[in-house]
C-alpha cells in the first residue's frame, strides 16, 4: 500500500514539473508581434503620399518573451518607390519598440490621383537570447499607400518674332498645359502690361472652357494693339493663370509667364503739302526740258539786226 502511494505521488510531482517547465518555455516560441501604427488605428485608411512622393510610416515589434530577440526587416514598396528603414533591430524582453520607415522617390505625377496600392513589411526572427534561430519565424504587416491629387497648370507665351509699330497690332499664341495627375482647366486669367497705350484684346476665353486631361494642352491667340501715339518702348507683358481644380478644392495653384514687346514709331506717310510740292517740281522739270528759254545775248543780237534792216530800207528810199 505504501508503495502504491509513493508511485502516485512521484507521478504527480513529475507531471507538475513537466507542466511548469512547459509553461516557462512556452513564451520562447512565437511570442512576439509585428504591427503598423495605422491612422486612427484604422487599418482600412491608406497612407497618403505628399507631392514629393514621400511618407513616413511607423511600425512596432512587441516582444513578450523572457529573452532578447533580434528581428530583420524587408520592405515591399509600391509605385516603384524606395524604402529607408532599419535592416534589423534588437528588442529586449517585454519591450515594445517603434521604428520608422520612410517611403521615398515615388513620382506621383506618373500615377492617377487617388490610386492605391499595397505596401508590405516582413519581419524575420534572427536570434533568441543571442542564439541563432533554426526554425524560421516570419510575420507580415500590410498597409495601403495612396497617390495624392495634384493640380498643376503651366502657361507659355510665344515670344514676338520682332518689334511692332505704333498704330499696328500683333498676335501672340498662349498655350496652357495640364501637368497634374487629374483632369483640370483654367479657372482665372490675369493679364498685365506696363504700357498704358497698349491694348490687350482678351481672346483667351477658350482656355476657360476647355477641360484638360492629364498631360493635355490647349492654345488661344492674344491680340495686342499699340496706339498711333505709342512712343518707342520695350513693354513687358505678363499672364497669370489659376487652376480651376485647386480653386474648387479651396487651395491655390498659380502659374505665370512673361514676354517683352518692342514698340517702334509709326510707319512714315507723305503729307498732302509734300505731294503738291512733288507735282509742282515735276511740272517745272517738264517745262524746263521741252521749252528752253533764250539767253540775253540772243535777244540783243536780234534787236541789232532789226535796226540794221530798217536803216538800209530808209537809205534806198
Amino acid at each position: 500500500m505504501n508503495k502504491v502511494i509513493c508511485i502516485v505521488v512521484s507521478l504527480f510531482v513529475i507531471t507538475s514539473l513537466t507542466t511548469i517547465s512547459s509553461a516557462q518555455e512556452q513564451p520562447e516560441l512565437g511570442n512576439w508581434e509585428l504591427g503598423i501604427k495605422y491612422i486612427a488605428d484604422d487599418d482600412s485608411m491608406p497612407f497618403l503620399l505628399n507631392e514629393d512622393g514621400e511618407r513616413v510610416i511607423e511600425f512596432y515589434v512587441h516582444n513578450t518573451q523572457m529573452f532578447e530577440i533580434e528581428v530583420s526587416f524587408t520592405y515591399d514598396i509600391p509605385f516603384d518607390g524606395e524604402d529607408d528603414g532599419p535592416e534589423s533591430e534588437k528588442i529586449q524582453a517585454g519591450e515594445n519598440e517603434t521604428f520608422s520607415l520612410a517611403i521615398e522617390n515615388i513620382d506621383v505625377y506618373n500615377f492617377a490621383a487617388n490610386t492605391e496600392e499595397e505596401m508590405k513589411i516582413t519581419a524575420s526572427l534572427v536570434t533568441r537570447a543571442g542564439v541563432q534561430v533554426l526554425i524560421p519565424e516570419n510575420q507580415e504587416a500590410i498597409a495601403d499607400i495612396k497617390i495624392p491629387t495634384i493640380f498643376s497648370i503651366s502657361v507659355d507665351i510665344d515670344d514676338p518674332v520682332g518689334p511692332m509699330n505704333a498704330g499696328t497690332d500683333m498676335i501672340l499664341r498662349v498655350t496652357v498645359s495640364n501637368n497634374g495627375n487629374i483632369k483640370d482647366k483654367v479657372g482665372e486669367i490675369d493679364l498685365s502690361d506696363n504700357c498704358p497705350l497698349m491694348t490687350l484684346d482678351n481672346g483667351l476665353e477658350k482656355l476657360l472652357i476647355t477641360d484638360l486631361e492629364k498631360d493635355q494642352s490647349t492654345s488661344a491667340d492674344l491680340k495686342i494693339t499699340a496706339s498711333q501715339s505709342h512712343p518707342r518702348k520695350n513693354c513687358k507683358l505678363e499672364i497669370t493663370v489659376h487652376s480651376n481644380g485647386a480653386m474648387n478644392a479651396g487651395s491655390s495653384k498659380i502659374t505665370d509667364d512673361e514676354t517683352s514687346i518692342t514698340v517702334e514709331p509709326p510707319l512714315s506717310k507723305p503729307t498732302g503739302n509734300e505731294e503738291d510740292t512733288d507735282d509742282e517740281e515735276s511740272i517745272t522739270e517738264v517745262v524746263d526740258t521741252n521749252l528752253p528759254s533764250s539767253g540775253i545775248s540772243a535777244i540783243l543780237l536780234s534787236t541789232c539786226l532789226a535796226l540794221f534792216y530798217v536803216n538800209n530800207n530808209r537809205k534806198k528810199c
